[in-house]
């Protein structure tokens, strides 16, 4: 397991590159991107490397908290996973792929496609503070272009990126995503109602392509969440200095909400008997969690303080873990 906060080093390497910029420009600049983000723009809105670096401040480290988390997850389930070459899809700033870099020593390649020239070359600059990431080959381009003549990888990674595509795009990109996936396709976008479907689109997709389910779901069968639920968790990641100044926010954390799914070529080896959907409550009588089940059911469960071992095993559990759960009566 991988800490989900953003190494000290390339926190220090990004935030350096704010040094003899004005902080009230930054933060103007943030916050119009995440504006436009918010109502359904894309990176198009970045378009300078003052820009790049704002944005990056702000997000970037909320990024990787939830590759880290859904990285963690596909490690858990498939802990002899070794994966040599990566394949970073919309790569931005090159958050994935530094998830990934710190994730599994075994890698060797790395491969990013982005169509924004600010943010390859920011990637570029913090691929230079990392040993195993200076030889990072970054193409800049249309996703869906280049997916066509990119090597197969191991490890693909498409990380807040099919939200900025229509429709149409997106289910031609997700193809193409498995098509150069090796072993394992990882989605990752924002825990919203609308990141969910599109998570859950790609997820039913690629089974109906023969795509085996590593995490987060216990099952492959259809999700059984009904609006106005869905299936998104939280990872609490540190605020430096200056991300809170760049938010205009007091407090020294954030949660990021994300959705995740990790597809793999061959079944893993220890997918979960279920996944906590929802922070547990424990009381004095009972511990009461809501799972997503292998049998491919959602329920709440109670596992009661007199069943000390399970009550125990669940005081421990948290929101997006894969457990074992206590055998039903």
């Amino acid at each position: 397991m991988i800490s989900p906060d953003l190494p000290a080093h390339l926190r220090a390497a990004l935030e350096g590159k704010l040094h003899g910029q004005s902080r009230q420009d930054a933060a103007a600049r943030a916050t119009r991107i995440s504006e436009s983000y918010r109502s359904g723009g894309n990176s198009g809105t970045i378009t300078s490397d003052a820009d790049a670096i704002a944005y990056a401040i702000v997000r970037m480290p909320a990024t990787y908290a939830a590759v880290v988390a859904s990285l963690n997850a596909v490690m858990q389930a498939s802990p002899d996973f070794a994966p040599t070459s990566l394949l970073d899809v919309g790569a931005g700033p090159g958050t994935a792929s530094l998830a990934a870099a710190e994730a599994f020593s075994s890698l060797k390649s790395f491969d990013a496609i982005d169509a924004n020239p600010a943010l390859r070359s920011l990637a570029l600059a913090l691929a230079g503070e990392t040993m195993r990431l200076r030889d990072l080959a970054y193409t800049l381009g249309p996703a869906r272009a280049l997916l066509e003549r990119a090597e197969r990888a191991d490890l693909v990674i498409a990380s807040y990126m099919i939200g900025e595509l229509t429709d149409a795009e997106r289910s031609a990109v997700v193809e193409a995503l498995w098509a150069r996936t090796r072993d394992t396709l990882l989605i990752v976008e924002p825990g919203t109602p609308a990141g969910y479907q599109r998570v859950i689109a790609a997820r039913d997709r690629l089974i109906a392509a023969s795509a085996h389910v590593a995490a987060p779901c216990p099952h492959a069968a259809a999700c059984p969440l009904i609006a106005p639920d869905w299936c998104h968790f939280v990872q609490r990641l540190a605020r430096s200095r200056a991300h809170r100044e760049l938010k205009g926010a007091d407090v020294p954390f954030e949660d990021e909400k994300f959705s995740f799914i990790a597809l793999t070529r061959q079944p893993v080896a220890r997918r979960p008997a279920a996944r906590v959907l929802a922070p547990p409550l424990v009381t004095k009588i009972a511990a009461t969690v809501k799972l997503c089940q292998a049998d491919g059911s959602a329920a709440i469960v109670g596992i009661p303080r007199r069943d000390k071992p399970a009550f125990a095993a669940a005081r421990r559990w948290d929101w997006g873990d894969g457990v074992e759960p206590p055998p039903r009566p």
